[in-house]
Formats: C-alpha cells, structure tokens, sequence
C-alpha cells in the first residue's frame, strides 16, 4: 500500500501542479470563450466601433475578469513550480531568483493590465468614445507589446537548462525556450503598427506567437510532472525513473492479531 495523500512527501508539489493546470484552463475560457477578449480586436477601430466592441461583451467581461479577479493569483503556481525545478538543478540558485522575480513582475503588464482596462471600459459604458478606446488600446497594448519581460524569462530558464548537469530538463526543452523567447521578441512593433503582421492582431505579432506558446505550455507542464516524479529531494542528479514510495506500515492490530 502506498502512502495516503496526507502523508506524501510530494503533496505540496502535486497540488502545485494540478493548480497550474487548473489556472491555463481558467485563463482559456475566460479569454477565448467567456470575454472574448482573445483573439483580440482590431487595433483600427474608431472610438465609436470600440463602444460597440465593449457593448457586445459587457457581460462577458466583467464576470470573466471578475473570474481572474479571484482566481488569477493561481497563476503564481506555475512559477513557482518552475522556480523549484531550477533550484534541483545544479546551476546557481541566481537562476531560480532570477526567473522567479520577472515573472513576478511581467504578470502584471502582461496579464493585470488588460483585465483592469478591460473592465473599466465595460463598467462604463456611458464614459466619452475615446476614453473608451483609450482602455481599448491599454488593455490590448500592455497584453501583445510588453513579453520583453517574458523574454529574458525564457533565456534565464533556457540557460539554466543548457547548464544543468542534473539532468531535471531534456536539453531539447531548453532550445524550446529560445523558441519561445525569440517569438517574443517580434511583439514589439506592435507598439508602431496598426494594421498588417506586426499589429497586435497580426499574423506575426498574435497568431506566430499563440502557435507556439500553446504546444510551449503543454510541453513545460507535461516536464513539470515528470520533475515531480522522478524527484528525490537530493542534490544531485535526477533519478532517470520515480523513486519507489515507501511502504506504509501496518496497522498495530493487524500485527498482534
């Protein structure tokens, strides 16, 4: 018999894991289906298509963010999830702090700020047009236009990998976060372009970008179960398989009995 739930030594990383699982679907269904924030509007409407566009999904925004509002403080799981698989690794715990810090901060231009700018403008409808295409742009801008942070994030935790002699990551899924970090990079004209593949609804800024960060999630929590497996809460080199839990003992009445 193994050990109950209660009694693994693992538990706090198991709930870690299926939080963040638990967070990415939440994150899905709010933006994609609930608000339909994403894919996100055209940067070219005039303030008075951008008052229809929050009319249209002024329910939607302010319960899916009110959503995100409760529940988005799930999204530091993730990270901290991550944090603690850089620590097992046998590079400096620099590279842990490091990432743990701009995540941190990166989730609040690149998560926080649409959904703040995003409610505003659907609470009140009544405000002036182009107020209300000045939340439209904010919201939009600080989501496509500010993954610089998620950038060196990325290379921190791709150097990490490349240096470990732990074996805790594939070396592959390091060159996976160059992939990653270099579609972040091309986020930036979103800032300059209007229309066309640099606006942040364009081919390059939004759809490159989603079509590899999608595959990029599921690949890192797949990994980050294979951590929580094969750990051993040593120092070095990662078990190439689970360790076996030990046997729970038995009850004292069944011994005497």
């Amino acid at each position: 018999m193994t050990l109950a739930w209660r009694d693994s030594p693992k538990r706090e990383l198991w709930f870690v894991w299926y939080s963040t699982i638990f967070f990415y679907s939440l994150y899905a269904i709010v933006f994609f289906i609930v608000t339909r924030t994403q894919p996100p509007g055209k940067p070219w409407l005039n303030p008075h298509q951008v008052v229809s566009w929050f009319s249209g999904r002024h329910e939607g925004v302010l319960v899916g963010f009110g959503l995100i509002f409760t529940l988005g403080g799930l999204s530091a799981t993730a990270i901290a999830l991550i944090t603690y698989s850089i620590r097992r690794m046998s590079v400096s715990r620099a590279y842990a702090y490091s990432y743990l810090l701009l995540y941190g901060v990166s989730a609040v231009p690149g998560f926080l700020f649409i959904c703040v700018a995003m409610t505003a403008g659907a609470m009140r409808p009544d405000r002036n047009p182009a107020l209300q295409q000045w939340l439209y742009d904010l919201g939009f801008l600080s989501f496509a236009g500010t993954m610089g942070v998620f950038l060196i994030g990325s290379l921190v935790w791709m150097a990490a990998i490349l240096l470990d002699k732990n074996g805790v990551f594939p070396k592959w899924f390091g060159y996976m976060n160059l992939c990653n970090a270099l579609t972040e990079v091309v986020t930036a004209p979103s800032w300059i372009f209007h229309q066309g593949v640099f606006a942040w609804n364009g081919a390059i800024v939004w759809w490159i970008d989603v079509a590899v960060w999608v595959p990029y999630t599921g690949v890192f929590i797949y990994l980050l179960r294979n951590v929580i497996l094969r750990d051993d809460f040593g120092t070095g080199p990662l078990p190439d398989r689970a360790p076996k839990e030990p046997a729970q003992p038995a009850p004292v009445e069944a011994l005497v009995s």
